[in-house]
C-alpha cells in the first residue's frame, strides 16, 4: 500500500482522536493552524478521506442531515489506519529524510556570485525570515488562546529553532564575510 501523503496523516490523526466528518476535520485544522504544515483545500480533504476509505484507513461511521443542510458523512479510524498512522509517525521521527530544500542548494552554489551580492541577497532574506518566524510564533499563541493543547502544536516550537538557527547562521556568515575573515 502507498506511503500516507501529509494531508491523509494529518486526516488520519483527527479520526484517531475521534469520528468527524471532513468538513469538521477541515474547520479542526484551521483551528489548529494546520494548514501552515500541510495545504489543504475542503475539495483536497475530502479526495483524501474518500481515498483513506477506500484503502481500508478508514470507514463510514454514519451519515446525518441537520435542516436543509447536505448529508454529512463521519468517518472513524480502522485499526488498518491506526497501523498506517503509526508507521508513518514512527518513520518519520526516528529516521531524517531525503529533504531537498533550496536555499542549501543556493548556498553550494553562492560562490559563483560577487561577495557583496551575496551578502545582499541573504541581507534581502534576514527581514523574510524574522517575518516568518514572528508569524509562527503568534499562530501558535493563538491557537494556545484557543484552548488547541500543546501537544498539537509541537512544530510550532522546532520551526521557531530551525528559523532561529538559519538567521543566525546568516548573521554570522555576513559578519565573517563583511569583516574579511572569510576570503572570497
Amino acid at each position: 500500500m502507498p506511503a500516507l501523503t501529509p494531508l491523509a496523516a494529518v486526516a488520519l490523526g483527527l479520526l484517531a482522536e475521534r469520528p468527524m466528518h471532513p468538513y469538521e476535520m477541515y474547520q479542526t485544522m484551521l483551528h489548529r493552524r494546520e494548514d501552515r504544515l500541510v495545504k489543504v483545500r475542503p475539495g483536497s480533504l475530502y479526495h483524501t478521506v474518500e481515498r483513506l476509505a477506500r484503502d481500508g484507513h478508514a470507514a463510514v461511521r454514519g451519515t446525518e442531515r441537520e435542516g436543509n443542510r447536505p448529508e454529512r458523512t463521519t468517518y472513524e479510524i480502522t485499526d488498518a489506519g491506526h497501523a498506517a498512522l503509526r508507521e508513518r509517525l514512527v518513520e518519520t521521527l526516528s529516521t531524517p529524510g531525503d529533504e531537498y530544500p533550496g536555499f542549501p542548494l543556493a548556498l553550494s552554489g553562492a560562490g559563483n556570485l560577487a561577495a557583496d551580492e551575496v551578502a545582499a541577497l541573504l541581507r534581502a532574506r534576514l527581514p523574510h525570515l524574522k517575518d516568518h518566524r514572528n508569524a509562527i510564533v503568534d499562530g501558535g499563541r493563538a491557537a494556545r488562546a484557543k484552548g488547541v493543547e500543546e501537544r498539537y502544536l509541537l512544530d510550532i516550537s522546532y520551526q521557531r529553532a530551525m528559523l532561529d538557527a538559519e538567521i543566525s547562521w546568516i548573521e554570522d556568515f555576513l559578519d565573517r564575510l563583511e569583516s574579511g575573515r572569510l576570503p572570497w
